[in-house]
């Protein structure tokens, strides 16, 4: 097992490095895709985006899809997720998490969009418009699956279509994502890792760019725990092909497993810092219960971004 994850992490090492391997100098504003970038779930960004090592919930299938073998085998998980973006974006996800009784493990099916409003055609001649109107936007839908091996290793692959789209033009490709989730077996001490976006280059009209597989690595552990409180810390590294290594740190607080105080920052974004959230966990019914959870980021120049995330468990 041992052995395992090291190949893995080796894998993962040097995965992204061959991305920029072509031209050293790529870097920011020289890949395409950015919108997979954008990080999935109100829970996760409060906790400033160190999840790969938490991974525990729908949004695993952003984060690290190994996470999603470690759902109840025994319930099934939709998750809703929408996030007001700067500049009037609007990106929203949804997710569901099943088990099937003849097949060992977890599966997910997944879509996410990333759209504005209308926008007004103009011309050199008409630069009030000419009455007609254009959209853009980007999509993916996504198939996950995810088994724990041990009781302590799991592992996880995703398989995402994405669609790409800007008035009448269009451009389609695919990719896949792999991650790995190990408890250590010490304070609840859990070692994530992943690479999203592995996939081919995206060619929009005549010109074309690679996708931004990135690697993360991460842990988490209780801090604290009681009968009625637990605290958990979260520490994550990645690694862009388009920009310098990354940090993110997080915490979660948890009273009575029905209310959650989340923080944590974001090192060396350009355009991230400072995060924070709540949530609730409640009862809708006999047999099933409910997350909602709200997220706060600040975008430094570019304003803040709103996130809500509400899950559904039965």
């Amino acid at each position: 097992m041992r052995k395992t994850i090291v190949a893995l992490g080796l894998a993962a090492l040097l995965l992204p490095g061959a991305a920029g391997a072509a031209d050293i100098f790529a870097k920011v504003g020289t890949f395409g895709g950015q919108f997979l970038k954008i990080p999935v779930g109100a829970r996760a960004e409060a906790m400033g985006g160190a999840f790969v090592g938490v991974a525990d919930d729908a949004s695993s299938i952003f984060w690290n899809a190994a996470g999603i073998a470690r759902i109840d085998p025994n319930k099934s998980v939709v998750s809703f997720n929408h996030a007001v973006w700067p500049a009037d974006l609007q990106f929203s996800q949804a997710g569901y998490v099943f088990h099937l009784k003849r097949i060992p493990g977890a599966v997910g099916v997944s879509v996410r969009s990333l759209r504005m409003d209308p926008m007004l055609e103009t011309t050199a001649f008409q630069p009030e418009g000419t009455g007609n109107t254009f959209d853009a936007g980007f999509m993916t839908m996504g198939l996950s699956y995810a088994r724990a091996f041990t009781d302590k290793f799991s592992a996880g692959v995703n398989g995402n279509f994405i669609h790409s789209g800007l008035a009448e033009f269009s451009q389609q490709t695919y990719s896949f994502d792999i991650g790995t989730l190990y408890d250590v077996g010490t304070l609840g001490m859990k070692i994530g890792m992943a690479i999203s976006n592995i996939g081919s280059q995206i060619k929009f009209i005549d010109r074309e760019a690679r996708i931004p597989s990135i690697f993360r690595v991460g842990t988490s552990a209780t801090l604290m725990q009681t009968a009625d409180q637990k605290l958990i810390g979260s520490f994550e590294f990645s690694h862009p092909p388009d920009n310098s290594e990354r940090v993110n740190v997080g915490a979660e607080y948890a009273f009575h497993k029905y209310l959650f105080l989340r923080g944590g920052y974001a090192f060396n974004y350009d355009a991230e810092g400072l995060a924070g959230g709540v949530g609730f966990h409640f009862p809708v019914s006999v047999a099933g219960m409910a997350d909602l959870d709200y997220a706060y980021t600040d975008m430094l120049d570019l304003g803040a971004a709103h996130r809500f995330s509400l899950r559904f468990q039965f």
